[in-house]
């Protein structure tokens, strides 16, 4: 099994997504159903391990907070750009979350992961060489570029099937996020 744990995109940010994906020559666009924030890759698994994974990430907790997706960036330079995203704005919960995943997925006996975590949002895998100024012309012609904000309620375990076409994903598990309680929903002496 491949596997990874990601926040799913709300379908008014995939649409507002998809609205700007096309229109640079070169990248394989990812399918609007499958667009996630990845908080932890685990890739290649057996089953004991998928399921310790999955015992380790039923005891997370943590709590629900807003997101906003904001700007574009992009992985690799000069002549070899090799995917194009969506920015997050900075989310100090998100941050947390993705430290409480990244415990939860050693907890399971996977290593660490080594790569610093930088929250985004794929939209397209580069097929060849893709220049940095062609990725540079297509963000300046789609301007300022925003979504949501919307609630982050869950985290998912995905697992991903390699095909001729690209990945696709499958939910395999959800970890509810525990919503906070309002200032106005506290009644005196409730919270001490």
């Amino acid at each position: 099994m491949r596997l990874f744990v990601a926040i799913a995109m709300p379908e008014d940010v995939t649409e507002r997504l998809s609205a700007v994906m096309g229109g640079l020559d070169g990248a394989r666009w990812v399918d609007p159903d499958d667009l996630h924030l990845t908080l932890r890759f685990v890739g290649e698994v057996g089953r004991d391990a998928a399921e310790d994974l999955a015992a380790a990430l039923s005891s997370l907790r943590a709590p629900a907070f807003p997101l906003r997706l904001a700007g574009f960036g992009h992985f690799g330079s000069g002549r070899r750009v090799r995917a194009l995203w969506a920015g997050v704005e900075p989310q100090p919960a998100l941050a947390l979350l993705q430290g409480r995943v990244e415990a939860a997925a050693r907890r399971a006996g996977q290593p660490a992961e080594t790569r610093k975590f930088v929250p985004h949002v794929t939209l397209a895998r580069m097929a060849g060489a893709v220049p940095e100024d062609a990725v540079a012309h297509w963000t300046a012609l789609r301007g300022p570029f925003a979504a949501g904000p919307f609630e982050v309620r869950e985290a998912v375990l995905f697992e991903s099937f390699l095909g001729r076409d690209g990945p696709h994903y499958e939910r395999r598990m959800a970890v509810p996020l525990e919503r906070l309680p309002d200032a106005d929903d506290w009644e005196e002496g409730e919270f001490c």
